[in-house]
């Protein structure tokens, strides 16, 4: 990738999606690409990419639809794209715009024509959105689907509507979660034992933000019924978001074993601490903190979305998203089960020796890159 000129393009992001561009930035500058990232000056500051010796222009993409910042973003990447070799969007809004951005009038009455450098799309995420912001969000995918020359998907089902909507080449992405170190603090579980008063009760954690997406109403309701047992395990949310407040006063109102931690810098000692791990989300793709449970061996009882199967394999119990009821045995089995909780760590481990790694990511958008500038026109 030696000289190679690549515009890395994303919306307002959440953590994940941010810290993978960041990811993606330094792997192609450590292989001589020469990167810029444009996106809005808030994912900068999150995720240090001028920090880090990165270029980086403003391009304000907010996450919603916004008919006027809309075209002022799609005239800005317009304008800091014309010399790339390629441009490499992360996220249906990113990527929606930048194919947009790439549409231009030629001589004719009402004649539209495509020029500039490739496009490369990554989608992170489903849109679980109804109404007109639905509406929006499909209309922004048959865009992505006609006017990139690549398109990555992180799970099947994105693949697959790609796919049906008539894309030209599509593929599923690796996404690895950094390499965080695991906790090396043996006292680990205990000092998390002391600080929540947990004594000897079950811990059930969940690492999530606290959004429609991830389904912790649906953890709620399984803690009511975990709340009836003689010895009711105490439940943990990990995270931040704009669901906290709703999330406190239920937990409040109908006294549940449940505590919401906020944002916590020393996951891995949860993960040590916690008996089983938690997934309880409508939709994911690859999430890292997955892959960061796989790391640790942790028993995980997930949602069979997106693309968690895939994933975990057998190295976690799947039960169907929403249902409070299947959530709630599954976990009261591995906690019941010794063999079936040891059975499943032993996998998530061995599961974790097969994940994608960073260079593995970067060669696959070596293949993607070189591809896309020899096809399209």
């Amino acid at each position: 990738m030696e000289g190679l000129k690549v515009a890395l393009v994303l919306a307002t992001a959440a953590g994940g999606l941010g810290r993978h561009v960041r990811s993606v930035a330094d792997g192609l500058r450590a292989r001589g690409a020469k990167v810029v990232v444009l996106g809005p000056a808030s994912a900068d500051a999150l995720f240090g990419f001028t920090a880090s010796g990165t270029a980086f222009a403003p391009v304000e993409i907010a996450d919603r639809p916004h008919p006027l910042g809309d075209v002022r973003a799609v005239a800005r990447l317009r304008r800091l794209t014309r010399d790339a070799d390629v441009v490499h969007a992360h996220g249906l809004r990113a990527g929606g715009l930048a194919a947009l951005a790439r549409v231009r009038t030629v001589p004719g009455p009402l004649r539209l024509g495509t020029a500039g450098p490739p496009l490369v799309v990554t989608l992170h995420n489903a849109s679980i959105a109804g109404g007109l912001t639905g509406a929006a969000y499909a209309t922004l995918e048959r865009v992505v689907a006609r006017g990139a020359a690549e398109v990555l998907g992180v799970s099947p089902d994105l693949e697959e509507r790609m796919r049906s909507l008539g894309a030209r080449s599509v593929g599923l992405a690796l996404v690895p979660a950094p390499a965080a170190p695991p906790s090396d603090d043996p006292e680990a579980p205990k000092r998390i034992r002391a600080e929540l008063g947990a004594g000897d009760r079950p811990l059930i954690l969940t690492v999530a933000r606290l959004a429609e997406q991830k389904g912790l109403p649906t953890l709620l309701d399984a803690a009511a019924g975990w709340a009836r047992l003689d010895a009711a395990p105490l439940v943990l949310i990990a995270g931040d978001g704009p669901l906290e407040a709703e999330l406190r006063d239920r937990i409040a109102a109908e006294r549940l074993p449940v505590r919401l931690l906020g944002r916590r810098s020393d996951v891995a000692d949860l993960l040590a601490a916690a008996d089983v791990a938690v997934l309880p989300s409508v939709w994911e793709g690859q999430p890292l903190i997955v892959q960061e449970i796989l790391r640790a061996g942790r028993p995980l009882v997930a949602t069979r979305v997106g693309g968690v199967p895939g994933m975990v394999g057998e190295a976690a119990l799947l039960v169907p998203s929403g249902d409070a009821a299947a959530l709630e045995r599954a976990v009261g089995r591995v906690l019941d089960e010794p063999a079936l909780a040891e059975r499943l760590a032993a996998a998530a481990a061995e599961r974790a020796s097969r994940l994608p790694t960073d260079e593995d990511a970067l060669d696959q958008l070596a293949s993607v890159y070189a591809r896309a500038t020899r096809t399209t026109p």
